[in-house]
């Protein structure tokens, strides 16, 4: 298969997650648990090409709550914050604040801006941790394809791996995580064909040409003892992110001690896996037990 037409068939795939993540986002507006306010179009940072902006739904009540940063997917060039609104209430309804972000797409930014910006977004839930009833040691992930890869990225890395951007002072808060759930996860691009174009739009050129970048964009690549622990789900007939991705990122944190865990959504692809009831309900609940709330 010709690179050219790979990379069309990446595009047109990604266009079916964004409709599918929206519409199972849809489905997921349940009766709440618990009450949650929503407020829309925060902006989290500026940036040259213009702010970039989160919508937070927050549980009422006193709190402090977990937090959770809630990453979309689009195959890191489309996509927006509103397609897992409803995964993001429900974790509202069950007593976390969820943060969903936009961030800057590829090709006008590429890889590592994606990262950057959750970064950003995770030092700004830090800081406004008050207003947002956020218990800042108790900050958790969740993403699904494109998304997911930012998290679990997110998860493994820390501050000596030269993904956190610019204007890092000494006082900056942490970005680490405390709990990851993820769907449909690329996380190594460090054995892709030499010469193959697919991801040039998002890396800068082919593996041959930018190795340093596909290992930066490897979540596999920084696994340590000291990562969260991280839930992941994966249709078992996903034929563009390979079952081997996280059936190996889990092995491998396994290896340093790491509490990883996978679900496997029977019979299913990589778009209507983001839909599977089960799964999400998975999720929810690994976020919910290793983020325990103290909140009212």
């Amino acid at each position: 298969m010709s690179s050219r037409r790979t990379s069309r068939m990446v595009k047109r795939n990604a266009c079916s997650v964004v409709l599918a993540l929206f519409v199972g986002g849809c489905a997921l507006q349940t009766v709440s648990a618990r009450e949650y306010e929503s407020h829309f179009g925060e902006v989290y940072v500026e940036r040259d090409s213009g702010p970039l902006k989160a919508d937070l739904y927050v549980p009422e009540g006193k709190g402090p709550f977990p937090g959770v940063l809630v990453v979309h997917g689009g195959a890191w060039y489309m996509g927006t914050r509103a397609q897992l609104s409803g995964f993001a209430q429900m974790l509202a309804s069950r007593g976390m604040t969820a943060v969903a972000i936009s961030y800057r797409l590829a090709p006008a930014h590429q890889f590592p801006a994606q990262i950057e910006d959750c970064k950003v977004a995770v030092r700004w839930m830090r800081r406004h941790a008050e207003r947002l009833k956020i218990d800042p040691e108790q900050i958790g992930g969740f993403g699904y394809s494109a998304g997911a890869q930012l998290v679990a990225l997110l998860g493994t890395t820390d501050a000596d791996d030269g993904l956190e951007g610019d204007s890092v002072l000494a006082d900056t808060p942490s970005t680490r995580l405390q709990a990851i759930a993820v769907g449909g996860a690329p996380c190594d691009f460090r054995t892709m064909p030499l010469d193959l174009k697919m991801l040039s739009f998002w890396l800068g050129g082919t593996r041959r040409q930018q190795a340093e970048q596909y290992r930066l964009a490897s979540p596999a690549e920084f696994v340590s003892a000291d990562d969260p622990p991280m839930f992941f789900f994966h249709g078992e007939k996903d034929d563009l992110v390979p079952m081997a991705s996280p059936v190996t990122m889990c092995r491998d944190l396994k290896s340093v001690g790491v509490s990883s865990e996978l679900y496997v959504v029977p019979n299913t692809g990589h778009v209507l896996a983001m839909l599977d009831r089960t799964a999400l309900e998975k999720c929810a609940t690994f976020l919910a037990e290793q983020l325990p709330s103290g909140g009212e």
